[in-house]
Formats: C-alpha cells, structure tokens, sequence
C-alpha cells in the first residue's frame, strides 16, 4: 500500500487555539502512522478573512508544539490561476453558470433552508449571464444523492439538489470559494487522506460532487468530533476560542489526545511535545474515535 499525504490547512483568520490542535493532531497521526507525508496549506483565498501575520503565527505555533511538515507551505493566495483553470473547465463543459442572487433576495423569495443554509432554487440556471459582475455557481441539477464512507461517523449522504442546492464556485467580488479552492489544492498536491472536524461532513458532499465533475480522484475522509465552547457552540475563533499558549503544550496535546480517545499515560504530561507527537503516532488507533456530539474543551484540558 503507498503510504498516504494528509494535510493540515487552516485559515489565516487568527492564531490557531484547542479546536484547531485536535484538529492538527488528528491529521498528523493518521498520516505519519501510516509513514505518510503531512503537508500544511495556508487557506487563506478569501482574502477580507485574512489577519494581518496569522499565518506566520500559526506556523510558529506548529512548530511550539512539534509538529514537522513535509515539503513547502502552500498559500492559496498564490493558486489563482489554478483556480481560475478549473472554473474554466467547468464553464465548458455546462457544469456551472452565473448567478445575479443575492442571499438577500433570496431570503425575501421565502427560499428554504437546508444543513448549509439556503437551498438555492436554480433561479438564474437558464439566465446564459456574462461572468463579469455575478457569482459563478456549479448545478446540482440531477446530481442525485452524493455519499461516502466516514472512517468515523459511517455513511453520510445528501441529495444536493433538493438539501443544498446549486452552490457558489467563485463569488461576484471574484473571490474563489472555498470548495473550489479546497477540491483544486488537494488533487494538485497529491492528497488521499483528508483528516478534519466534523462540521465539515456535508461539505464533503459538495466537495465529491466537484471532485467527480472535474475528474478527480476522491480522497479517503475522516471526521473529527468537534469542540464546543462553555456555551455550546464550535470552538473557533469566531466564537472568542483563546490562541494556543506555548508554554503548555504538553498538556494541550495531551487534552487534544484525550478527546481523540487515544488514552496517552498520565507521565506524558513531563515530556515534550515532540516526544507526546511520537507516542501518539505510534499509538495511534482511529477505531477509538466515537462519533460523539461535540464536548466542551474544558473536558479535556486539566
């Protein structure tokens, strides 16, 4: 079997905190157990999200906790051509369209919601409108349902067209969406196992549907129970997450591990954190993740 390529690819939108970490963990061990390559892509297309020196805080704050990458980090913001290229493709070949909707007229159209927000209705599918000025956006007409295997949570599936509609490939201010974006990096970069949290799960879908347009190959997913915050709701940066503190990484990881299920020896906890990376690779068993609601992270960091 050819050892795998993971990826770790945050978004530049603030400094990396415990959601992120479990996150970063959880991609690194399944790689590096399997003596893979663990790659990190800095996810930062939508450029108006963009923190001024995110990305060189959060590669200082991989490497604070140990963590060792494979060849060069990747910046979207470089890739537009790449992106542009396969947006092309798909307007050859009748995939996608532009799109005069705004969430807010289609929200005063009454359109339903589904598990990623409105479900576009196909209103512009036959319009034939000039990309300059609209959004571009790639049709679920007849797309069926889209499903696949999660090495956690099982099979998951949604019918595009009837719960998430036709969706946005490049936005009008001619910003590349992240699905076209993500869909590109991972061909381009060779990778086969894609490692994330579990808020992601339908997007997967999204992502097949445009892997299969395309002709890419479809990597092998694996879901991460997600981190809440003290009210409930995802641990993100957004959501008022604390950045990571360096000086307590080996607790950090081993909270992150304890999340995991991997059950790491409580003498860990004096090791550094390139030693708990290596007895967490070495002992890495992703049959113990349960596909559990999301935990608070004051659960597991003691």
């Amino acid at each position: 079997m050819t050892p795998p390529t993971g990826r770790f690819a945050p978004t530049p939108s603030g400094a990396l905190h415990f959601g992120s970490l479990v996150a970063a963990l959880g991609s690194y061990c399944a790689a590096r157990a399997q003596r893979g390559r663990w790659l990190v892509r800095i996810e930062d297309v939508d450029t108006p999200r963009v923190v001024a020196g995110a990305s060189a805080q959060i590669l200082r704050d991989l490497e604070a906790f140990g963590f060792e990458w494979d060849g060069e980090v990747v910046y979207q913001s470089s890739r537009r051509e790449e992106y542009r290229l396969a947006l092309d493709k798909l307007w050859r070949q009748g995939d996608c369209f532009a799109c005069a909707c705004s969430r807010r007229t289609l929200r005063e159209q009454g359109v339903a919601s589904g598990p990623l927000g409105q479900i576009y209705p196909g209103n512009c599918r036959a319009r034939s409108l000039p990309q300059a000025g609209h959004s571009v956006r790639l049709s679920t007409a007849h797309s069926g349902a889209i499903g696949f295997h999660d090495r956690v949570y099982g099979w998951f599936s949604l019918a595009l067209e009837t719960e998430v509609g036709d969706f946005v490939l490049r936005r009008s201010d001619d910003i590349y969406a992240y699905h076209l974006a993500v869909v590109v990096d991972d061909e381009l970069q060779g990778i086969d196992q894609v490692v994330r949290g579990a808020d992601l799960l339908e997007n997967t879908c999204l992502h097949i549907h445009l892997q299969q347009r395309l002709g890419f190959a479809t990597p092998d997913y694996l879901h991460l129970p997600l981190v809440e915050n003290a009210d409930g709701v995802k641990l993100s940066k957004q959501t008022g997450a604390t950045p990571l503190d360096h000086a307590k990484a080996p607790s950090l990881l081993l909270a992150a591990l304890r999340h995991l299920e991997q059950q790491p020896p409580a003498e860990l906890e004096h090791e550094t954190p390139q030693m708990i990376l290596q007895w967490s690779v070495r002992n890495w068993r992703p049959t113990a993740i349960v596909p559990k609601p999301s935990l608070q992270a004051e659960n597991f960091i003691r």
